[in-house]
């Protein structure tokens, strides 16, 4: 559930994790099963620091396809009742290949010009989008078909120094709707837990191989979970951490 410069037919089983590293530093971690007649992009709009191109770091994680589900076992005991521009003199966006995926860093909403035309959304809907005018966006490149993929992972520079940061505005089929349909499980590790998060009560060395996660996990610390589903607000969740 997030922004699709396409039409999907289907969404589900969103999962995301994350987890600060540094004062400025934090990792995201983000799964779902989706269904597309074409190729599509998924777009993150992400607080970053900064507009620079290697702002964002990605993270290949087609080795531990099964993160997720590795990291749902230690909650098993629970039961969970601005307008484009053009620059046609700017180079094309840097592609990285990350495991099955293309990604890119888009720096800027101008920046989207150096995009392929087919991974943009329209300005009409970034307009509706205010909020996102100074952030910067990681977009991965979808495959046509019925999926079920490996986590997207990265890490990124953010301005928020006190809060985590969820993606989770959905842009479905054009259009910005003000309550939209959730069918997520948040997860994240911190010192500072919220009201409302389940512990797992073992660290996640005891069901996850954090040797796998590239840096993803600290092996010595809980992890806390949150699920939010049916018709919610349609906006980003943020954690204190």
């Amino acid at each position: 559930m997030c922004m699709f410069s396409g039409e999907v037919q289907d969404v589900a089983g969103t999962s995301i994790f994350v987890r600060r590293t540094s004062r400025t530093g934090q990792v995201l971690v983000y799964s779902m099963n989706y269904q597309a007649d074409a190729e599509l992009a998924m777009i993150l709009p992400l607080p970053s620091l900064g507009a620079g191109e290697e702002a964002v770091t990605f993270i290949d994680l087609s080795g531990y396809p099964r993160f997720f589900e590795d990291m749902d076992k230690g909650f098993q005991a629970f039961s969970l009742g601005p307008r484009s521009r053009s620059f046609p003199e700017e180079p094309p966006l840097k592609v990285h290949e990350v495991g099955s995926f293309e990604a890119s860093w888009v720096p800027t909403l101008a920046d989207f010009s150096r995009l392929d035309s087919r991974f943009r959304l329209p300005t009409e809907i970034w307009e509706q989008l205010p909020q996102y005018a100074d952030y910067g966006f990681a977009v991965f490149k979808l495959k046509a078909g019925e999926k079920k993929i490996h986590p997207m992972a990265f890490e990124f520079q953010t301005r928020e120094r006190h809060r985590l940061f969820f993606p989770t505005v959905h842009v479905h089929e054009g259009s910005v709707e003000r309550v939209a349909h959730f069918d997520h499980a948040l997860y994240c590790q911190s010192e500072s837990p919220e009201a409302g998060w389940m512990s797992s009560e073992i660290p996640a060395s005891s069901f996850l191989k954090v040797d796998q996660s590239k840096g993803l996990l600290l092996a010595d610390q809980w992890v806390f979970k949150k699920s939010v589903q049916g018709p919610k607000e349609n906006e980003d969740l943020w954690i204190t951490g």
